[in-house]
């Protein structure tokens, strides 16, 4: 459940259990155990993963399951009082505490390290690499500190080793991610050591790797790195830097150590660089103390910015941080109505940045083909999803056979951003495309965050 670092940690977790002799299942008639690696972030996850605990609550009772054990980010927040609400649970173990799970399974299993164990429905062509765990940052709405505790680093050596690994078992993207990858190293090496890793990673890993960058505040970001980003041919074109907000009184309420000044200085010099250089962000609604004034000044920054993809989120006041004691809370229904603005404007800004990339061609990375019927026997190797046989829209105008590929460019994360298609008729070329592969596409359209194209 959760984040892709959690999807991360499950991967670690799978190769364990997989190493001290037991086998993942992917049908639950097939299962004697059943295992969560939980995320606890806000409110709405800590229910959602709530009810998914009651189903595996509900299969055991029916006896289709022996065993329950839930791990991760909910029992690190509540695990005294998940103990006492659900009994039926074999067992509750923190985040990476992962050496009581095995010794459950399997009393006399070594302690050993694993590779990681895809689980579905991860793809072998995009990979998520954790370079920390943790954070210092303390933003006053944020749990993860506390969830998690400060920030712990992985040394590059092993990440680079993880990487290759990832890179031999098909991965086209590697995704890199942390709660904030701007303090990588901060820990081990005392100073700040993303660039020294992206170095290596651009050097080592296969030709045609895309390296991909996820979560990078702005704090400590500078002209200077940005021209190292540039520079390296695997690193997309692509930051994501999650801002929260642009008012300088929220963004000191919210204790980021950033200023608005700062936020834009760093997104018109990437503009400067690169007019098709792909920014996302993310934004919260109804911190407290935001007045209409505030967010006057957050809307027309979006409106000013033009960021390429940006998620919005109702500020939720968790436990046990600073936010959620501040005395001016903004109702709900106020925050709700900020939101929905937020992701109107943020709909025409998408819509305005993917038009910029019309009668251009995009490499895709294929993530899907779908074909009609009168092929798919032909072409059953490419297939991921379900054929569009039953789409009567779908069938050449002379009887001839189609395909449908979906994928993704430079200028999409996995499962947050856009996409890009492609259709046509079926030719012996379009027969020898899988996912996995990369082509190149010309733009023809765009509707909201996709596009729409023609293989060239």
């Amino acid at each position: 459940m959760g984040c892709a670092k959690n999807s991360v940690d499950s991967e670690r977790l799978a190769g364990r259990i997989i190493s001290a002799g037991h086998e993942i299942v992917s049908d639950v008639d097939k299962a004697e155990i059943g295992i969560i690696n939980t995320c606890g972030f806000i409110q709405d996850a800590v229910k959602e993963n709530i009810d998914a605990i009651l189903d595996l609550e509900q299969l055991k009772l029916e006896n289709k399951l022996k065993h329950i054990i839930v791990t991760g980010c909910l029992v690190n927040r509540y695990e005294q009082e998940l103990k006492a609400e659900l009994p039926t649970v074999d067992l509750f173990t923190r985040a990476e505490s992962w050496d009581d799970i095995i010794k459950l399974l399997t009393p006399k299993a070594l302690n050993k390290l694993c590779d990681r164990f895809m689980l579905e429905p991860v793809t072998p062509w995009s990979r998520y690499l954790k370079l920390s765990e943790g954070c210092n940052k303390f933003c006053t709405y944020c749990s993860i500190p506390f969830i998690r505790g400060r920030l712990r680093s992985v040394e590059i050596k092993d990440l680079v080793n993880e990487a290759l690994k990832l890179c031999e078992g098909g991965a086209k993207e590697i995704c890199l991610v942390a709660q904030d990858l701007m303090d990588y190293g901060k820990d081990l090496y005392n100073k700040p050591m993303l660039k020294e890793l992206i170095e290596i990673l651009n050097k080592e890993l296969p030709d045609g790797t895309w390296l991909r960058p996820l979560y990078m505040y702005p704090d400590e970001m500078t002209h200077e790195f940005i021209d190292f980003m540039l520079s390296k041919d695997k690193v997309l074109r692509y930051f994501d830097m999650p801002v929260q907000h642009i008012s300088d009184k929220i963004l000191r309420r919210m204790n980021r150590k950033t200023t608005s000044d700062k936020i834009k200085d760093i997104i018109k010099y990437v503009r400067s660089c690169d007019k098709f250089f792909t920014l996302r962000t993310t934004i919260m609604t109804g911190f407290p103390g935001e007045t209409e004034s505030d967010f006057d000044e957050l809307l027309e920054f979006l409106s000013e910015a033009k960021i390429d993809h940006a998620g919005a989120f109702i500020f939720s006041p968790e436990e046990g941080t600073r936010a959620a004691e501040f005395a001016d809370q903004v109702d709900f229904d106020t925050a709700q109505e900020r939101y929905q603005a937020v992701t109107d404007l943020q709909f025409d800004i998408a819509q305005e940045r993917g038009e910029l990339f019309i009668d251009k061609e995009l490499e895709v990375l294929i993530e899907e083909i779908n074909i009609d019927a009168e092929s798919a026997g032909q072409a059953s190797q490419s297939l991921e999803l379900e054929s569009l046989s039953n789409n009567k829209n779908f069938a050449g105008e002379n009887g001839g056979s189609e395909f449908e590929i979906w994928g993704r460019s430079y200028r999409d994360a996995p499962d947050v951003d856009g996409r890009i298609c492609a259709e046509g008729l079926m030719s012996d070329k379009i027969k020898l495309l899988k996912p996995s592969d990369k082509v190149k596409i010309k733009i023809q359209e765009c509707v909201g965050n996709d596009l729409f194209g023609e293989i060239v």
